[in-house]
Parts: structure tokens; sequence; C-alpha cells
């Protein structure tokens, strides 16, 4: 699936109704939301969401462990690129073993492309050997925004002190070729080896590429 090309948005804005259809059903790279208030280096914005277990989560009950974020919509190539090759579920079982807590986030609004109840979010999880800490819904979007999440997948990593200190795309390959994930540079990977040996974070932010969150209006 192409990217849209940025120019080619903005001279169709006058399109109206048409645009924002199709900007709703398309992959495009990651843009910068002026509303959100994730910063890196700053205390990451705290919430509360109910898991797929209809039990409450908060980022605060994981106070002293590096946290990550994922969000996620199943039906979007991208994230299948990376479930598909066994990509994600790797990331996530490596990690949690070593106590990361990985947190699978789910935007999208009842109705739309990638919303699961959470019964449904259990078997994917199971069918797909996935390992996360919890699967959280955030139908409303509003921590989807809070954090300027964009994509899917759209990566963040907080420290046990609770500062961002990664967002953006989980690699530098912004295809759906599952032969990619071969030669991709894992930001997510690499900065979550940096923070387990007391490193700065060398790559803070980059580029999130996947297909659009399907926020509630």
């Amino acid at each position: 699936m192409q990217l849209i090309n940025r120019r080619t948005v903005l001279a169709a804005g006058a399109a109206g109704t048409a645009l924002t259809l199709a900007l709703s059903l398309t992959c495009v790279p990651g843009t910068a939301n002026p509303a959100a208030q994730a910063r890196i280096g700053a205390p990451a914005p705290t919430f509360t969401l109910t898991d797929s277990n209809g039990k409450t989560v908060s980022l605060a009950d994981f106070k002293s462990k590096t946290v990550v974020l994922e969000w996620t919509n199943h039906d979007c190539p991208y994230v299948r690129k990376h479930y598909n090759g066994n990509n994600m579920q790797s990331l996530q079982k490596k990690w949690t073993d070593q106590g990361v807590v990985w947190l699978t986030v789910i935007s999208s609004m009842p109705g739309s492309q990638g919303y699961v109840t959470g019964q449904e979010a259990n078997k994917l999880t199971a069918d797909r050997h996935a390992a996360p800490t919890a699967v959280l819904f955030d139908p409303k979007g509003d921590v989807g925004r809070v954090y300027g999440a964009q994509t899917t997948p759209h990566m963040y990593i907080i420290t046990g002190d609770g500062k961002l200190v990664y967002m953006g795309g989980i690699d530098d390959k912004a295809t759906t070729r599952l032969e990619d994930l071969k030669t991709a540079t894992n930001f997510v990977d690499q900065a979550l080896s940096e923070v387990a040996q007391g490193r700065p974070v060398s790559v803070t932010t980059s580029r999130a590429y996947g297909c659009t969150i399907k926020y509630s209006s």
C-alpha cells in the first residue's frame, strides 16, 4: 500500500467528506499532534484504562518499571507484518522476561477497523502467541490523543522514573514486506537495551508509520 503524499493531501483539502473517508482507510506516516502532552524527557502522561479481562490498569501501577506502550490495530497490514513475522511477539517475550511491562493499546472507536471486544482481544493474543502484560482499551481515544499516537503500530518507552525516553516507529522500514524485518533497525529493541544497560537512549524519536488510528470524532 502506497503512502499518501503530503502535498497531495493538502491540495485535496477541498474534497471534504471524500478526503476524510480516504484518510480513514489509508496507511500513512505519523504526523505531529499539537494537542499531545507526551514529550521526550518529561514525565509520561498518566492514565487509567480497562484491560481485556475487565481489570482497571493504571500507568502508576508500574512505578519503577520500564513500560512499553504499543498502539495496535490487528487489521492494519503494517501491524500484521510485525505479528505475522513474529517480530512483535519476540520483542514482547524478550523484554517481559526481563521485567519490562508491555501494554498493548487499542484506540479504535467501537464499530471501526481494529476495534475488538475483550474476548476477541484475548483470542488474538492466544492465536498469535503474543505476550503483552495487558491489552488495554481506549475507545474514546483520550489516552491516544494525549500521547499523540497517530498510527498502528506507534511505540513509546517509559523508564522506571516515569519519563518518556522513546516515541515513534518500531523500526526504520516503513513497509508491509515481511522480508524487510531481517534488515530493519529496530528502534524499540535498541532503546530497551540501552535503558537496561543504564545508558542514554541514542534514538529518542523516529517517524511512526502504519495505519491511521480510527479515533472517535
